[in-house]
């Protein structure tokens, strides 16, 4: 008997009069937001304009809603499209069932239509967008929560999910895999960040990081989930998506480094200039305050040179009339 677990919400709508609330909804349109605000502080450091994260993100994200269900639709197709299901719920997107994978491809296809358009290289807009998406999915995974899905393997840890009997899943204490996912997605926001900074990374880098971060974590997090999915060679299509989406990303990261390094120097074309570095701010501010310094230096000693020219003044004339006379 465990002692301490997490609880599960005894439903997943919230109805606000006529209108329902979905759990897995909000907690996809509270991800996108994040992403956005978050997107947008880095484009402009960037040296972007304010609000053209957004207007791409009105292409991307549409498109990334359905390239993550078609993902889904068509990995777990027998969900659907087998003996006494109903093809219908393939468009119940509010039941759950969005793959990261299609989401992230058919998303930066609308994404580079919307860079096109404003004439932006698609690679610094998702360096970006990069933890933002993280943050995003972070959020997303709360979802899960709201559904009763997604869970991991029995267990009586003291973190452990309680899920309640219902369609497709038997009453019990199980790994929170949507909590593992959800934790791993912030890390991997933080690592972005940080690397960012620290390698001034350019040229979709830090976009690749963030699929490499992201797809370490999701192996052995999917290889936890007890769902139902196809398997190849024993394990689940998944891991095996993961395992080969990582090393694509780690292989661009080093190819881009060595025919692009460096950074983007301009992002988008008539964007006001980015904004200093620390570094150079710092170092503007010390030469702005050390010039009244040696202008106090300069003036002092002004005074002291007119009074020894002064006091020269007198020999040079008496030298002048004791050669006179």
């Amino acid at each position: 008997m465990n002692l301490a677990y997490i609880p599960s919400p005894s439903t997943g709508v919230i109805d606000l009069g006529p209108i329902p609330l979905r759990g897995y909804a909000f907690c996809i349109i509270i991800g996108v937001f994040v992403a956005v605000w978050f997107g947008n502080k880095r484009w402009v450091a960037r040296g972007g304009t304010s609000g053209t994260v957004a207007d791409i993100a009105v292409w991307a994200v549409p498109f990334g809603l359905v390239g993550g269900r078609l993902y889904h639709v068509i990995t777990d197709y027998q969900l659907y499209f087998s003996d006494g299901e109903d093809w219908v719920d393939a468009f119940k997107i509010w039941q759950g069932g969005l793959g990261i994978w299609g989401a992230i491809a058919l998303g930066a296809v609308g994404a580079w239509i919307g860079c096109r358009r404003r004439g932006i290289p698609l690679p610094a807009w998702a360096d970006a967008l990069a933890p933002g998406i993280a943050l995003a999915q972070a959020c997303g995974r709360w979802g899960n929560w709201f559904n009763q899905e997604l869970y991991g393997r029995a267990t009586d840890v003291p973190w452990a999910l309680k899920i309640s009997d219902g369609p497709n899943r038997l009453a019990g204490t199980y790994h929170p895999t949507f909590l593992y996912e959800s934790l791993w997605c912030v890390g991997v926001a933080l690592l972005v960040v940080w690397a960012d900074r620290r390698f001034k990374m350019g040229h979709g880098r830090a976009f690749a990081l963030y699929v490499a971060a992201y797809c370490a974590g999701r192996a052995w997090i999917e290889y936890m989930r007890v769902d139902e999915a196809h398997h190849i060679l024993g394990l689940r299509l998944n891991v095996w998506t993961a395992l080969i989406v990582f090393v694509l990303a780690v292989t661009y990261i080093v190819i881009s480094a060595k025919i692009r390094p460096g950074r983007e120097e301009i992002v988008e074309p008539g964007a006001p200039e980015a904004p200093e570095s620390s570094d150079e701010a710092e170092d503007a501010d010390a030469s702005e305050s050390d010039e009244p310094e040696a202008a106090e230096a300069e003036a002092d000693a002004k005074p002291d040179a007119d009074a020894d020219a002064d006091a020269d003044a007198p020999k040079a004339d008496g030298t002048a009339e004791a050669a006179k006379g």
